[in-house]
């Protein structure tokens, strides 16, 4: 443990900011630099992980890195130090740089005082790492002990405690900026598998680690033989499961992050508001007509066109015509405060784990407009590339399960939210349309609200008016 003794205004400290709205804690999920290295102004030197988004964080400041206060890992409250720099190197004797990242805070005078109170937002996360230089760290020994400690988690995943072969050289991922490139969803597929991205051989355009790059790298060792020569032992072994034991028949998870905000907002909603769920199953054949005639429509060029813009639409219309189901409860003042825009969640799957990133002023955007919004939220959410005030300040929800086959389900409540529109398959079947049976594209829509803010009348007006819509689309039109 190394502790600076010197006051000077030569060692800055960047302590933990708030990256989100509020949010209290991150987890330290990849140090970029390590102590000795040089940093610039803007530079990104770790990436954390709260319980909305990853983020990479950048430096304010140059200078030379003189301390990490914790490893990867390690859940770090806003407002810690992290990391020391060294302002002015070479100006005099310093202390010496830590070898390794300490596991607690090392209590030091700031270089600055700081006003008492919240910790400010930090403004321009998330460099692009295209657009971010960095120097190679100095530290090579220690990929030799990244890739024992894979190879260890390895060997505890293949059950029986096999050892996994020697890794590949170190520097197989790396390019010369020494970062491996991959997107934050392979990265945390990469930390699941226990598989070191320096060591994995990239084959994605530009040298981009792809997921299949990682299972490629995972495969081998699952089905090493036992007797492979096992690596330098430099991190404590994992423990052989013993067949018939628990540890072989269970996996265990730590619940944190994502995961983590997920289950305390859930319990939180499921307990606090009052849920109430209608269903209606609707013709939505017009709609699907509508779908195909729009991709082909030279206004919607360049734009994805599908049922849920739709689907969104209507619930917008529907809104207008409902204005009082778009609103919150204030527990402390005891009101209802009535919302006059719409900020529109869309529920997405992603590998970190379901996050409702929302639209600001969906009321306000045209059909193109919404449709390119929609695209863009996807997309980002896919790529992990989400931000926390993506996700803050949603008034209502659509949750599109159909997507898995499933005909509907009672959705829970975004919190915060009145109202959460559940979206199932749409399916080719049996309908009477005109005295006749007929096949015709059928889909069910279950809307979940706050029985404290919106009661049955008004809810099954809500949701009558989308499947109006979507059964004569033309409303749209004269309904908007």
């Amino acid at each position: 443990m190394t502790t600076m003794t010197e006051t000077s205004a030569r060692f800055r400290e960047f302590k933990m900011p708030d990256v989100g709205e509020g949010l209290t804690e991150a987890e330290i999920l990849k140090w970029f630099v390590q102590p000795g290295d040089t940093v610039t102004d803007g530079q990104v030197v770790c990436e954390v992980e709260t319980a909305k988004a990853a983020v990479e964080l950048p430096i304010p400041f140059d200078g030379v890195v003189h301390e990490l206060r914790f490893p990867e890992g390690t859940t770090v409250d806003v407002g810690q130090v992290i990391i020391a720099i060294d302002v002015a190197p070479g100006s005099g004797d310093a202390p010496a740089p830590a070898a390794a990242p300490v596991q607690e805070p090392v209590e030091t005078p700031e270089a600055e005082a700081e006003p008492k109170g919240r910790t400010p937002v930090l403004v321009g996360y998330g460099v692009a790492e295209t657009s971010t230089k960095r120097r190679p760290r100095k530290g090579a020994s220690a990929a030799p002990e990244a890739a024992a400690v894979a190879a260890a988690v390895q060997a505890e995943l293949n059950g029986h405690g096999a050892q996994a072969p020697a890794a590949v050289p170190a520097q197989a991922g790396v390019p010369e900026g020494g970062r491996p490139l991959a997107k934050p969803p392979v990265r945390k597929l990469a930390k699941d598998l226990g598989i070191d991205l320096a060591t994995v051989v990239p084959t994605g355009k530009d040298g981009i680690i792809t997921r299949e790059d990682v299972h490629a790298a995972a495969a081998p060792a699952s089905t090493a033989p036992a007797t492979a020569p096992a690596p330098a032992q430099t991190a404590p072994e994992a423990p052989a499961a013993v067949v018939g034991s628990d540890s072989a028949r269970e996996t265990r998870i730590p619940v944190k992050g994502v995961r983590k905000a997920i289950a305390q907002a859930m319990v939180g909603s499921a307990f606090t508001a009052p849920h109430v769920t209608e269903f209606v199953t609707v013709d939505v054949t017009r709609t699907m007509k509508l779908v195909a005639e729009l991709k082909e429509d030279k206004d919607m060029a360049g734009v994805r066109v599908n049922p849920l813009l739709i689907i969104a639409k209507a619930l917008l219309v529907a809104i207008k015509r409902n204005p009082e189901v778009n609103a919150a409860w204030d527990e402390a003042n005891q009101e209802i405060v009535q919302k006059h825009y719409v900020n529109l969640g869309i529920a997405a799957a992603t590998p970190r784990g379901l996050i409702v990133p929302n639209i600001k002023d969906a009321h306000a955007q045209t059909l193109p407009q919404l449709a390119a919004s929609l695209g863009e939220l996807v997309s980002t959410a896919r790529d992990g590339r989400t931000s926390p005030a993506a996700m803050a300040g949603g008034t209502v929800t659509i949750t599109n399960v159909g997507v898995f086959g499933v005909d509907t389900g009672t959705p829970i409540l975004n919190p915060g939210e009145s109202a959460i529109l559940a979206v199932g398959a749409i399916k080719l079947q049996p309908w009477v349309h005109k005295g006749k049976v007929k096949p015709r594209q059928v889909t069910t829509l279950a809307l979940s609200f706050d029985h404290r803010l919106v009661d049955g009348e008004l809810g099954s007006k809500v949701l009558a008016d989308v499947a109006a819509i979507l059964e004569q689309p033309k409303r749209l039109i004269t309904w908007a």
